[in-house]
């Protein structure tokens, strides 16, 4: 019987890990520091500034740290919170106003003439 031949060859693709990132590239460093960061300016205050039972501590925090965590940890729409926020702060500082002219609208030309009424008389004051 003739043997046939085994191989254990196998292609990684280019983006099993990334270099630069975090948990075998699943999270970026700039958003772990981030999460770090707003976890622990959230979390300060209440742990030391509420005063609360230990058990209602312990829910609250887990009710507000747990999701901001693992929302900074994912970042938006590509990019860390902060970046996002960034944008979103550009964008409004940056926009322009657009403004269409009407159809059919007759503007009054800026001469410092007064205007005559339809039927020719003058405009009163």
């Amino acid at each position: 019987m003739e043997e046939k031949e085994y191989s254990n060859i196998y292609a990684i693709p280019a983006n099993y890990t990334d270099s630069g990132k975090l948990l075998g590239g699943m999270v970026e460093t700039r958003c772990a520091v981030e999460a770090i960061f707003l976890v622990g300016l959230v979390g300060y205050p209440e742990l030391f500034w509420i005063p609360m039972p230990t058990t209602i501590r312990i829910v609250v925090m887990t009710v507000t740290l747990l999701p901001l965590g693992v929302v900074a940890l994912m970042g938006a729409d590509g990019g860390s919170l902060l970046q996002y926020l960034w944008n979103i702060i550009y964008f409004f500082t940056h926009r322009r106003k657009l403004h269409c002219r009407r159809v059919g609208y007759k503007y009054a030309q800026q001469t410092g003439k007064k205007r005559k009424n339809a039927k020719g008389k003058k405009a009163k004051a």
